[in-house]
């Protein structure tokens, strides 16, 4: 074979193996742009993601707080409320002693006019119907006032 030839064949396979190079080079800067661009893609939705996660924590510790007041809001009415409740209790004893003792100074005073069950003898609006035994039918004078109808 000729020099000349030789030369040629060995130029053009130089070439071919720049070439070659060059598109493998050109190849792996455009995945690593491709991959930059991934990850930078990724660091904007981890950011995104991270603020979100965020907020939510924020509201899921507000939520938790306002459950919080509201039970201790409802167990401070709870706790108000049975507070009232021994007052009113405290005070109905109160009461209830008052009344047996006014009971007893009154059947001391006038025996005739306590009953054994502590209820007033005497007249009443109910008297008269007291004196009716259950079982019998009450006769009702019309000319001795009531309701009128027209």
């Amino acid at each position: 074979m000729d020099t000349w030839l030789i030369i040629v064949l060995v130029v053009v396979a130089v070439v071919l193996v720049a070439l070659l190079v060059l598109a493998l080079s050109k190849r792996s800067r455009i995945s690593r742009a491709r991959r930059r661009e991934e990850a930078r893609g990724n660091l904007q939705e981890a950011q995104v993601r991270g603020a979100r996660a965020e907020k939510e924590q924020a509201l899921a510790e507000e939520q938790a707080a306002a459950a919080r007041r509201q039970l201790a809001e409802a167990q401070e009415r709870a706790a108000l409320a049975e507070q009232e409740a021994r007052e009113r209790s405290a005070r109905a004893d109160e009461d209830r002693t008052a009344a047996e003792e006014l009971r007893a100074r009154a059947k001391k005073d006038a025996p005739d006019l306590v009953r054994g069950d502590g209820a007033a003898d005497g007249p009443g609006r109910h008297s008269a119907q007291a004196a009716t035994a259950p079982d019998q039918t009450q006769i009702i004078d019309p000319n001795e006032g009531g309701a009128t109808r027209r």
